[in-house]
């Protein structure tokens, strides 16, 4: 190639970025296949060369906008309704793009780490979840859509997300390695309400909760000022000790590259699955702290009281899965009081995973289903007009105590108190005013 011909090439190379920078694009939350949120005001944005004149159509609405000095563009739809029928959204500017065949339903964003993010099917070093074989063959739901973000750290907050929307078939639903729980929530939900339901799936295993908690976030709790401080400053680092190994974390990078690209996407609410990183640091009543800040942040930057609804960690012999740490056996049972603690902030619930275990050494159990449908009940009796559903397992009210026997009272009880199993009941110990434990009886009484 000659010295003007190599010229040329550059120069169609750079005339062809400029183009494809300033083009009419929409953010990658909005695609074909895609749920709207129903009954809310629903923000949509995208990019355009600045100055340029933006015409959005939708659902007989039509809303106008001017490209800013940044290159963005943004509109807000009047609340929609549901709409099971698929339609097309259009976006006009120096070109045209059109979205087919999206619907109007209930979206639900949920993220975590990699209980969270476990898919239906196979997954490397993990057992698939129960029944994984019918289950992915059954997954045949043309109203249920999915969108799995695709794990992303940033240290300043990303413009786009990477991922696209897929109706919910066998094949979508294995290849994309879609959050099981995720998955199952969306399932029930769909079956219940007979609406179409959108998931987005924003995962990523091994993430300490610290990754995930806004600045804004920290600076709300005096208690996490050394993490606010690093998370204003780009490749700040907090030093905290798994064990006897030392971990660098930098503060708030999985919301800047996986949340704060959607924000301010139209969702009902959020699903939350994540702390065994954390009992691996030794957290144990400061999760709630950060508990606390992770819902305060996401809560300010929706502009809204988003529904925050979590998993409690599910019991696991930490020392054995990680035989080069030290976890006191306290950890779990202190960091599961953290994560109930949690509850006492307005529109938060929690379900318990306990009985959901069958393997005390795999950090993944298997059983997805019955996480996500527990998760489910939280949405439609508090969401959905379901007041009869019992959202949560038997939570501590009181104590009392009497000599050597101990009565402890619940709420949430239901229709009463049964041992699942139909065995005698077991797990349980008690201690004297020495704090030295030793097992007990225990008996439903009443």
């Amino acid at each position: 190639m000659n010295h003007y011909a190599r010229w040329l090439v550059i120069g169609v190379a750079v005339l062809a970025s400029v183009i494809s920078s300033s083009a009419l694009t929409l953010s990658r939350v909005f695609g074909d296949y895609m749920v709207l949120q129903s009954g809310q005001p629903v923000p949509v944005w995208g990019w355009a060369e600045t100055g340029e004149s933006i015409t959005l159509r939708f659902a007989g609405q039509e809303r106008r906008a001017t490209v800013g000095e940044d290159g963005r563009w943004a509109v807000r739809l009047e609340p929609l309704s549901v709409s099971s029928e698929p339609a097309h959204l259009t976006v006009t500017g120096r070109k045209s793009l059109t979205l087919h065949n999206v619907l109007v339903g209930e979206v639900w964003l949920c993220t975590g780490q990699s209980n969270m993010e476990k898919p239906v099917g196979e997954q490397r070093g993990q057992k698939p979840t129960l029944n994984h074989e019918e289950e992915l063959r059954s997954a045949k739901f043309p109203q249920l859509r999915l969108l799995k973000v695709a794990r992303a750290r940033a240290s300043t907050p990303a413009r786009d997300i990477q991922g696209e929307w897929v109706v919910c078939t066998p094949e979508n639903l294995d290849q994309s390695k879609f959050s099981a729980a995720g998955y199952f929530f969306g399932r029930r939900l769909h079956a219940e309400l007979g609406i179409p339901i959108g998931v987005i799936d924003a995962s990523f295993g091994g993430s300490p909760i610290e990754s995930w908690i806004t600045p804004a976030g920290f600076a709300a709790l005096p208690s996490l000022t050394e993490w606010q401080k690093a998370s204003t400053t780009s490749g700040s680092m907090v030093t905290i000790f798994q064990g006897t190994t030392k971990m660098e974390v930098e503060p708030a990078t999985m919301f800047k590259g996986m949340i704060a690209p959607l924000v301010p996407f139209a969702v009902r609410g959020v699903l939350w699955y994540q702390g065994e990183s954390n009992v691996y640091a030794g957290d144990t009543a400061i999760y709630a702290d950060k508990m606390r800040a992770l819902i305060f942040g996401w809560r300010a930057a929706w502009d809204r009281e988003l529904p925050f609804y979590y998993v409690q960690l599910a019991p696991l012999l930490y020392h054995v899965t990680r035989s080069n740490m030290v976890v006191s056996p306290e950890a779990v049972p202190l960091l599961w009081e953290a994560q109930t603690a949690t509850m006492q902030l307005p529109r938060t619930g929690m379900i318990v995973t306990t009985d959901l275990v069958d393997d005390l050494t795999d950090i993944h159990p298997r059983n997805k289903k019955d996480v996500g449908e527990r998760l489910a009940r939280w949405a439609l009796a508090k969401h959905y007009g379901r007041a009869e559903i019992e959202v949560s397992g038997p939570l501590f009210k009181r104590l009392e105590v009497n000599g050597d026997k101990a009565t402890v009272h619940f709420d949430h009880v239901g229709g009463g108190l049964v041992a699942k199993d139909q065995r005698p009941l077991n797990w349980f110990t008690i201690a004297g005013a020495d704090g030295v434990f030793f097992p007990a009886s225990a008996l439903i009484n009443g």
